[in-house]
């Protein structure tokens, strides 16, 4: 019996609580695209004086789906660390972004694209990608285990 509540104490174990902001993160991904093509028109100046750079929503669906991946690999934790999960992370991202691509294509003015579906896929892509780098890793790993340094 001793033995049996060990183990279960070393098995790391996901914490729901931990997907939080990857959940509302996916709730505001959601209502962006509830918008219609004339009110995205007005939000673009609004960005546009931010990130001047910035001269379609291409760059949002980039930037949403880094942020997404970086709050799922957040919500995963220490197993972040292995391949697969980060493998599951683009792939999930992937998947919500088909999701919210065939929800734009029931709203006014917005239609299904291919090419936003790639960009939210490189976002993710590239936050796995940056994850990698040994100071982003350990910054990880402090916040995944603070009491443990």
């Amino acid at each position: 019996m001793k033995q049996t509540e060990t183990i279960r104490r070393m098995k790391p174990r996901i914490k729901i609580y931990r997907f939080i902001p990857a959940v509302l993160w996916m709730a505001v991904i959601f209502a962006l695209s509830s918008r219609t093509g004339e009110q995205l028109d007005t939000v673009l100046p609004l960005l546009q004086k931010l990130l001047p750079f910035m001269d379609d929503f291409n760059w949002g669906h980039f930037v949403s789906y880094f942020l997404l991946a970086m709050l799922l690999d957040y919500g995963f934790g220490r197993r972040s660390e292995r391949v697969s999960v980060k493998l599951l992370t683009i792939v999930l991202c992937g998947a919500y972004g088909v999701t919210d691509e065939y929800h734009q294509s029931f709203v006014g003015g917005r239609m299904l694209d291919p090419l936003d579906l790639r960009n939210d896929i490189i976002g993710a892509s590239v936050w796995v990608l940056i994850g990698l780098l040994r100071p982003i890793s350990r910054l990880r790993r402090k916040l995944s285990h603070p009491n443990s340094q």
